[in-house]
């Protein structure tokens, strides 16, 4: 199936119990600024909204602002979390309609929305679970994000001390599904959008003593859009993707990876900002040297702070994983540095997983 075009992923929408909080976290921990705003002061009457951005990422956080808002009840059953992945397109109104007639559910149909700025295109597929996809076209749109945003006040939330980290762009986003609906998703996207799968994980690559998972990544044609597709395997305990669906209350974009051109600056910066990352045990960097020959970055420092290290024909990467950034055990990010390789860190799976296992453990999940 030929792909539709996609030129990149527009945004991240998040929907969250407080956006302005949110977006307070996202600013002061990883460093993104604020720069626009919608909600009752710029005439949208139903839900609060900031965009954030740094680099070429752009995260956009929304809030019910009544329960009588459509999506409201997401709140109660997923928590905080993504709801939306927004697709960059040259023409709203025929991605949709390709997608629709290949079988996609839609979910809102092609508007253009006009302002003083200009005007602003989108529409809406269902993908797993009640995650969607927004195709988007902003060639003739020149405001602060769409209809309804204005720049942000400087009076009103910045202060002077925001500091990007050096997040840079997003690697992939990575969705959990259900045990048996892995493939039904890639053909979902190989069908739809046209993608093609890049890589899979079988639950020999991905496991340890008591768990297991499958994965599969899709990418577009032009490959700068990646989606990993995970889904639980049979072991003795409960998976991450488990717990994850258990606490999400279904299928969803389990975490978001980032890159920086240079991880070490990067991490530094976020724990400093108290960002909370995995460790792995320190015995991992024993035997690294061995495992992925001559690296630049000094070992005694990725030690201190908890980065890994992987290896594959093209080059080698360097990946670390936050801690869960709500309450409930479902949505993390991944900081990722490529040196050559574009690999998704294969050797660092078990120990990875091991580590999510221990924090497993400690909430009485595992």
């Amino acid at each position: 199936m030929s792909d539709i075009p996609l030129r990149k992923i527009d945004h991240v929408r998040f929907f969250v119990g407080n956006a302005r909080q949110s977006a307070f976290f996202y600013r002061n921990a990883f460093g993104f600024d604020v720069v626009a705003y919608a909600g009752l002061e710029t005439k949208v009457r139903h839900e609060a909204g900031y965009v954030l951005k740094q680099g070429e990422i752009t995260f956009v956080l929304t809030s019910p602002l009544s329960e009588q808002h459509p999506e409201s009840k997401r709140l109660i059953t997923h928590g905080d979390g993504v709801m939306d992945i927004a697709l960059d397109v040259a023409d709203v109104r025929g991605a949709f309609a390709e997608a629709v007639r290949r079988g996609a559910k839609p979910l809102r149909e092609p508007e253009a929305l006009e302002d003083e700025h200009g005007v602003f295109e989108a529409a809406t597929i269902l993908a797993y679970g009640d995650t969607s996809h927004t195709f988007i076209n902003r060639d003739r749109y020149r405001g602060a994000f769409a209809p309804g945003y204005k720049p942000i006040d400087p009076e009103r939330y910045q202060d002077k001390t925001a500091k990007p980290v050096g997040l840079a762009a997003i690697d992939h986003i990575v969705g959990n599904v259900e045990e048996g609906k892995m493939n039904e998703w890639v053909e979902w996207y190989s069908k739809i959008l046209g993608f093609s799968q890049l890589v899979s994980f079988d639950d020999k690559d991905i496991s340890t003593e008591y768990s297991a998972l499958m994965s599969k990544v899709v990418q577009n044609g032009t490959g700068r859009i990646k989606f990993p597709i995970n889904e639980p395997a049979k072991a003795k305990r409960r998976s991450q993707i488990d717990e994850y669906l258990q606490y999400y209350g279904g299928p969803g974009v389990q975490h978001i990876a980032l890159i920086t051109g240079d991880i070490v600056k990067t991490v530094r910066a976020m724990r400093a900002n108290d960002v909370s990352f995995l460790r792995v045990p320190k015995s991992y960097y024993d035997a690294l040297t061995d495992r992925v020959g001559t690296i630049k970055e000094d070992l005694a420092e990725l030690a201190d702070l908890g980065i890994l290290v992987d290896r594959d024909d093209e080059g080698y990467m360097l990946q670390i994983f936050t801690k869960p950034v709500a309450d409930r055990p479902t949505l993390f990010f991944e900081v990722i540095q490529r040196r050559g390789s574009k690999s998704f860190g294969k050797g660092n799976f078990k120990a990875l997983f091991e580590a999510i296992e221990r924090e497993q453990a400690i909430r009485g999940t595992l």
